[in-house]
């Protein structure tokens, strides 16, 4: 399943330090406005503490975590809807991700220069929303001049027509266009754009250590009011900490983690947040071959489940043999999860649940 997201935000925030994070790939930061020009992409790892559960249990020759695409865009600044900078690449690449992380800042450090000359949250957040809102707006204009001049228009036209006004209107109040209701219909001839302020979104302010530890930043009341009234999670996350901590041990990350009062590295819970905001569960297969994360869109039905492992496998699906991965993880064995019935044979309609360990019988 090749779904991605965009790592986007003003130049000097830390996008390629959380992008190298995330990915393990080793991609040059800057400390220059000019620095950043390309586009990078890598994959993501989804950190899954299950996988180790059955790892440990299983001894497997291989351990296969689920995957996001993760792209690293030119560093966003004012007037990029109208081509400033590296806009028309910034838009051109995030018009084709599935979520975004937006990188604020909130690290003050002499070092490293902010492209406004100081530290302003709301001011950087309403920068990027402004440019997404206005590229939304461009195309939503274009649109609807195109279909009112146009010589034909049909019914399908029509409730497009409707569907972008509601939109329009929406953009115009400062809204996104995932916070626009639209009926089925409406939201059915909008398919084909894609529109950078409907994708689902999580802000990350990258905070200092002193912030971290404080658990505060300048103006968070009012930042988290920001996030809460467009429906986007807020992480705060210290990029500096994060790199420190992959340069550790084990045992001393767990050390410094627990001296920062955090219980797991801030790009884990990231990386298992833009895997929710997509819609994404995992369902797990275990054995001595290989324990493995199958990554699906929830609501998914055992037989379709089964085809993402292998179209032979849907094609003759007869059942699959479900464990919940908390029953296996609180009795110990597959044995002992039997023993309580706690292992059941499902149909072709079952919906798979985040955590099943799945067995498909099938016959081809």
């Amino acid at each position: 399943m090749a779904l991605s997201c965009g790592i986007i935000g003003l130049p000097m925030v830390g996008k390629t330090t959380f992008f190298n994070l995330l990915t393990n790939a080793q991609v040059e930061t800057s400390q220059f406005f000019s620095g950043k020009t390309n586009t990078n992409f890598h994959l993501v790892k989804i950190p899954d503490k299950r996988l180790d559960y059955l790892e440990e249990m299983y001894k497997p020759r291989k351990k296969t975590h689920a995957t996001l695409e993760v792209t690293d865009v030119p560093g966003l600044v004012r007037g990029s809807s109208q081509g400033q900078g590296a806009g028309n690449e910034f838009l051109n690449a995030i018009r084709e991700v599935d979520a975004l992380i937006h990188v604020v800042r909130a690290f003050k450090n002499d070092q490293v220069l902010h492209v406004d000359g100081s530290v302003d949250i709301l001011r950087d957040l309403e920068t990027i929303n402004l440019e997404l809102l206005f590229a939304d707006l461009q195309i939503i204009e274009t649109r609807i001049e195109r279909i009112t001049t146009g010589k034909k228009r049909t019914k399908e036209h029509e409730l497009e027509l409707s569907a972008m006004h509601k939109c329009k209107e929406a953009l115009e109040s400062d809204k996104h266009i995932h916070q626009v209701e639209l009926t089925e219909e409406e939201r059915k001839e909008l398919r084909h754009i894609r529109f950078l302020t409907e994708k689902p979104m999580i802000i990350v302010i990258n905070v200092d250590e002193d912030q971290l530890k404080d658990n505060d930043f300048p103006f968070k009341e009012e930042v988290l009011k920001y996030a809460a009234e467009r429906d986007i999670p807020c992480l705060e996350i210290c990029a500096k900490v994060e790199a420190e901590l992959r340069e550790l041990s084990p045992e001393d990350a767990a050390l410094f983690m627990d001296d920062l009062g955090i219980t797991e590295p801030g790009v884990n819970r990231l990386a298992q947040i833009v895997y929710q905001r997509l819609g994404l569960i995992s369902f797990l297969t275990a054995g001595e071959d290989e324990v493995r994360a199958w990554t699906i869109r929830k609501g998914l039905s055992a037989k379709q489940a089964a085809g993402k492992i292998h179209s032979d496998i849907e094609r003759g699906f007869i059942r699959a043999e479900v464990v919940a991965f908390d029953d296996l993880k609180e009795h110990g064995s597959m044995t002992k999860v039997k023993e309580k019935g706690l292992a059941r044979l499902e149909g072709k309609d079952y919906i798979v649940q985040d955590g099943d360990i799945i067995n498909f019988r099938f016959n081809v």
